[in-house]
Parts: C-alpha cells; sequence; structure tokens
C-alpha cells in the first residue's frame, strides 16, 4: 500500500500530483476555507510506509510569497520539503477511528485552515 494508494486516493479526488522524492507527495490546493479561502498552495505530504494504518504527520505548505498568507500561531517550523515550505505540526488525533481515507486527512486539513 503507502504511498502508490494514498497517491491513488488524491488522483480520485482529482488532483494532480507531484512527487519530489520517494515518500513526499506534492500537488496543488486551492484553499477552501478560512482566511486563506481561495489561494492557490502547494501542499505536500510525507507519507509513511505504513499508509493507511498511519496517517501523514502533519501539511507542509509552500507559502512563501503568497500575498496574505495566513498561519497559525505555533507549531509551525521549518520543512523537509526544502526552504519556501513550512510545516504545520498537526496531527490527526482521530485517525485510528476514522476510515483512514485520504478524503478523511483533507478534511482535518481543512478545519485546520478553518480556524486560522
Amino acid at each position: 500500500m503507502a504511498k502508490v494508494d494514498f497517491i491513488a486516493e488524491l488522483m480520485v479526488l482529482g488532483y494532480t500530483i507531484q512527487e519530489p522524492d520517494t515518500l513526499k507527495v506534492t500537488f496543488e490546493f486551492v484553499v477552501p476555507i478560512g482566511p486563506n479561502i481561495g489561494k492557490k498552495v502547494q501542499l505536500g505530504f510525507d507519507v509513511q510506509n505504513d499508509y493507511p494504518m498511519s496517517c501523514p504527520p502533519g501539511p507542509h505548505f509552500k507559502s512563501s510569497g503568497i500575498e496574505g498568507w495566513v498561519e497559525p500561531p505555533n507549531n509551525i517550523h521549518a520543512s523537509t520539503f526544502g526552504a519556501e515550505w513550512r510545516y504545520w505540526s498537526r496531527p490527526f488525533p482521530d485517525w485510528n477511528r476514522s476510515d483512514r481515507k485520504v478524503r478523511t486527512y483533507l478534511a482535518h486539513i481543512r478545519n485546520l485552515l478553518s480556524k486560522l
């Protein structure tokens, strides 16, 4: 399973995938909610080898240069994806009680974005 399944689920949802390296997956994402609504950003995930048993640890946003981009005030770090990226340390605490699907994980991301 792992990355191949994660990518397949994203493609079913209509996303065009980019793959920077072995475990990283990135794609263009239009923010659907919150103060960043309508902004196009690159969204990235570290997909673990045991997906769907484990979900990605948190989102990476390529937000450098996006005018007016709003981030949470804490738990934001440099990203392993590169200098223009930011890692939001926001684990999905209910993953093991969910259906363990990408669409459910993206709902978690939308929830994070709505609370900014």
